[in-house]
């Protein structure tokens, strides 16, 4: 039997490469098309990022795209070939079901389509508060709607208030658990768009972790979640083959806020939430430097980075972007098996 399920994460994972890979120059031509590039506007907030990125106005972005319509896609047909068609093979790989993957694809393409409008605006250069895109304020008003959204699905429709601390068990939360669920989900949201700065860098990270809550979610039984994972992953890949240095498009928040949303609320589906900081390591260390540089500006008057994120940090400090982004791979890859490790560890 799981034989069979191996075969199938594995199957449709490459599919979902495939096919991505298949529809991506259509894509590109669209986007390139009608110029929906990505406008690095030097309006004097980001002096130095705007230096270090200037040549990069214009590229396109919305790429993400190519990840949650292949998810979406793959999700939708699988499920009424099932339906439809005969044959036990077609039927034994839809992995669409109401208690392990429709809260993550409907969260998936709910937050993608908030972020193509953000993209869009972000294109034109309209904003709702005279800039290009939505600001922080209005992301977190976002981010706390879904996540609200999503605790009610965990804890009215599910009947979920357990929290899994790793090596001392389980705890029943009650009403603070759809507290902990907002907060988790809002900071991995943010956590994964402050990771989307450079060329291949949250898409590998995010390839990463997917990867281990792939492993996380088989372990565990949650075969349709292992398999949506990889199919995520699949997509993933065959983003990450035209978005490595120099891109041709970038992720957008199309696909960074939908992805950084979708991981938390899987964190929650695997009950491994307290190992999301460890798998995705490389997301706190993003965050966190911009929550420090923020405080130490409002507090010290005084910059801890030259620029955050971080990344940019190392950026300003003459590191080509390819060495960033692949030795935060390394970091994320690491992190990812020690995540690992502990979840099988606790497990047993």
């Amino acid at each position: 039997m799981f034989d069979f399920y191996i075969a199938k994460i594995l199957l449709l994972t490459a599919l979902a490469f495939v096919f991505t890979m298949a529809w991506t120059p259509l894509l590109t031509h669209f986007l390139y098309k009608y110029k929906l590039g990505k406008q690095i506007r030097n309006s004097g907030k980001t002096p130095i990022f705007s230096k270090l990125h200037a040549h990069k106005s214009g590229t396109p972005t919305m790429g993400g795209l190519l990840v949650w319509v292949t998810v979406l896609i793959f999700s939708v047909s699988f499920f009424y070939f099932a339906k439809f068609l005969p044959g036990e093979f077609l039927k034994n790989l839809n992995f669409l079901s109401g208690k392990q993957t429709l809260l993550p694809l409907g969260v998936l393409v709910a937050t993608a389509l908030v972020g193509l409008f953000d993209d869009w605006l972000d294109v034109r250069g309209k904003g709702l508060s005279g800039g290009g895109g939505l600001n922080v304020y209005h992301r977190l008003i976002i981010y706390t709607i879904i996540a609200l959204v999503g605790a009610y699905w965990f804890y009215f429709k599910l009947g979920w208030d357990i929290f899994h601390v790793p090596f001392l068990g389980d705890f029943q939360l009650g009403w603070s658990y759809i507290l902990i669920f907002v907060f988790v989900i809002i900071a991995t949201a943010f956590s994964v768009n402050e990771t989307d700065g450079l060329d291949g860098l949250a898409g590998g990270t995010l390839l990463i972790a997917f990867g281990a809550f792939g492993v996380i979610a088989f372990v565990n039984g949650k075969f349709d979640l292992a398999t949506f994972c990889g199919v995520i992953v699949g997509a993933l890949l065959a983003f990450l083959w035209f978005n490595i240095s120099p891109a041709r498009f970038y992720m957008g928040d199309t696909g960074a806020m939908s992805l950084g949303v979708t991981l938390g609320v899987i964190a929650f589906l695997t009950n491994s939430v307290m190992i999301l900081p460890v798998i995705g390591l490389i997301f706190v260390i993003e965050s966190g430097s911009v929550i420090i540089q923020m405080i130490s500006k409002k507090m010290f008057n005084k910059k801890v980075f030259i620029s955050t994120p971080i990344h940019h940090h190392f950026e300003a400090k003459n590191w080509s972007e390819p060495k960033i982004v692949m030795r935060f791979w390394v970091i994320a890859g690491v992190s990812a098996f020690i995540g690992l490790i502990i979840f099988l560890v606790d497990k047993s």
